[in-house]
């Protein structure tokens, strides 16, 4: 167990080799078994987003003691989401749970925003609800799985620390669903429709960039 625990903490450093060595080997076979599509780069990842919300630091005046607020209330909502770090495309839903009928309606609706020329390599972590017996993945997309342990190697986190950090801390939100679908997707849109942030916010050196 030990062995194991510290073979995994090896494999998911950033800087692994071994990690970039197995990425660009997946990206060079999907391209070869597509030639006529470009083989894209994204990671996914599931968010929990609701009442209780992130503290965080703000600007206050030089010997004031300002507040925030921090609820303890328990309604949440799920951001389900994949961003590419090569493009910038970002495609998401809200849900109000999470399983795996949700995956399948996320990844059936990230395959049908994909351009028609495009073959999503979809990286994401080991979740069970990653490896259910019945997942449905569309033709045009192929998953990647990331080593155990590991969600630094997940692009995508740093967009979920941003959101908390910037969109949803230090905020108070009403006991029912609608407000939080309401600011999940507007903070989303934000994000999703500026490309270039996307790719800067989401890059991960082990993923090759495209001109």
């Amino acid at each position: 167990m030990a062995r194991a625990a510290a073979e995994a903490s090896q494999i998911r450093s950033r800087s692994d080799p071994r990690v970039s060595k197995k990425v660009h080997e997946d990206l060079a076979r999907l391209q070869a078994e597509h030639p006529h599509q470009q083989v894209v780069a994204f990671f996914q990842d599931e968010c929990r987003f609701g009442q209780q919300g992130t503290l965080t630091r703000g600007w206050a005046k030089r010997g004031s003691r300002p507040t925030a607020v921090r609820q303890t209330e328990y309604e949440y909502v799920w951001l389900i989401g994949a961003a590419s770090p090569q493009t910038g495309q970002a495609e998401a839903i809200l849900a109000p749970e999470l399983n795996t009928a949700i995956i399948n309606q996320f990844l059936d609706q990230f395959s049908r925003a994909l351009a028609p020329d495009v073959h999503a390599a979809l990286i994401w972590d080991g979740a069970g609800f990653h490896r259910a017996h019945d997942l449905k993945v569309p033709a045009n997309v192929t998953l990647i799985p990331l080593p155990p342990y590991s969600p630094e190697l997940n692009g995508i986190e740093n967009l979920w620390h941003d959101l908390r950090s910037y969109c949803w801390s230090n905020r108070a939100y009403a006991a029912d669903d609608d407000e939080l679908f309401d600011v999940a997707s507007e903070s989303w849109c934000r994000y999703c429709l500026d490309t270039e942030l996307i790719k800067s916010v989401c890059a991960k050196n082990y993923i090759p960039t495209r001109n």
